[in-house]
């Protein structure tokens, strides 16, 4: 892909991103939320700020990019016939985002046949954003900007493991999770796509979740891959599908993880 190309498409995620920090913001700690449950059973909410942020991003691609495919969380999917794909993740952590937490984000990804070339995870109540893809790995936010990059190698004794709920996925998934989290030096829980921030800015060694779909990951994926990590499923296959993945900070500790994940794999 030429350079022009390739900052014509990060000028347009960046764009995205920030339709997107207008229309959650608007709503966000208000008392506009319009909470839905689209769930069947339990509890799995939908806000209008959800399908405002969408509907603003759609709008632009819409414009600027209508061979494109687009694949969202909240509206249907419309094929590419570019060979590209934009992946949008509306609000990622909408529980995090209806009780008031600055933990959720937007996830903006631009993929191809092979997955993720390109993502963005934008937190847009404190400011902070990352973007990978191009050769990128840029961190920008309130205290200014700086190159993204995973943290060194050390043990899984030493390390800091995060996933969003401590129910991770099935039942044989769970005692995989938890095989790794009791070798670990910290557990945290709930942080959302903030998580996957925190390891490509080099806080975090490790996020392990099941059950995501590909708008909860393809981003992420993008991200810390240009910050140095690496993201795969629990076999060290593509994780861009979603499913379960494991994104590491570095080949060491990705390493250790499978070593014990991949016996539920």
């Amino acid at each position: 892909m030429k350079d022009t190309e390739a900052d014509s498409l990060i000028e347009i995620a960046h764009a995205l991103a920030d339709a997107a920090r207008t229309a959650t913001l608007s709503h966000f700690r208000t008392a506009t939320l319009g909470v839905e449950n689209k769930a069947g059973t339990g509890f799995d909410p939908v806000t209008r700020a959800d399908r405002a942020s969408e509907a603003a991003m759609r709008a632009i691609l819409a414009d600027r990019r209508p061979e494109d495919g687009v694949l969202g969380e909240e509206l249907d999917g419309t094929s590419s016939r570019s060979g590209l794909t934009w992946v949008l993740d509306p609000i990622d952590g909408t529980r995090g985002f209806v009780c008031g937490t600055p933990t959720w984000g937007v996830l903006v990804a631009l993929s191809d046949a092979d997955g993720p070339i390109l993502g963005i995870i934008d937190q847009p109540y404190i400011g902070e954003r990352l973007l990978g893809g191009f050769g990128r790995a840029e961190f920008s936010g309130p205290h200014g900007q700086r190159r993204l990059a995973t943290s060194a190698p050390r043990p899984l004794s030493q390390a800091s493991v995060f996933s969003t709920f401590p129910e991770v996925g099935t039942p044989e998934e769970r005692r995989a999770f938890a095989a790794l989290a009791g070798q670990a030096q910290m557990v945290r829980y709930g942080m959302d796509c903030y998580a996957y921030a925190l390891v490509a800015m080099g806080h975090v060694d490790l996020v392990v979740e099941a059950g995501l779909h590909a708008y909860d990951i393809q981003a992420p994926i993008a991200v810390i891959e240009a910050a140095g990590g690496i993201v795969t499923d629990w076999k060290g296959g593509p994780a861009h599908d979603g499913g379960r993945v494991v994104a590491a900070a570095n080949a060491s500790i990705h390493a250790e993880a499978l070593a014990i994940l991949s016996a539920a794999a």
